[in-house]
């Protein structure tokens, strides 16, 4: 958890790609985080999955799931 931790304000809180200019209220930070955990989520680079993004990942276990599920 704390590496996830260190990632959000490393990624998130620390800069300016989530969130144009200074946090100014909670809802900034709300909306930020939102953003952030979709790009997490569904858009970053993974190097330990052969650098393809989670839902690329997720999409392709699916598929060999049902190409083993068919009778021969």
């Amino acid at each position: 958890m704390e590496s996830g931790n260190g990632l959000y304000k490393t990624e998130c809180i620390r800069t300016n790609i989530f969130q144009n200019g200074p946090y100014r209220t909670i809802a900034d930070v709300e909306f930020a985080t939102a953003a952030w955990v979709e790009w997490y989520n569904n858009r970053r680079l993974h190097s330990a999955i052969g650098n393809i993004t989670p839902v690329q990942a997720e999409h392709a276990h699916y598929a060999d799931l049902a190409l083993q599920a068919q009778p021969l």
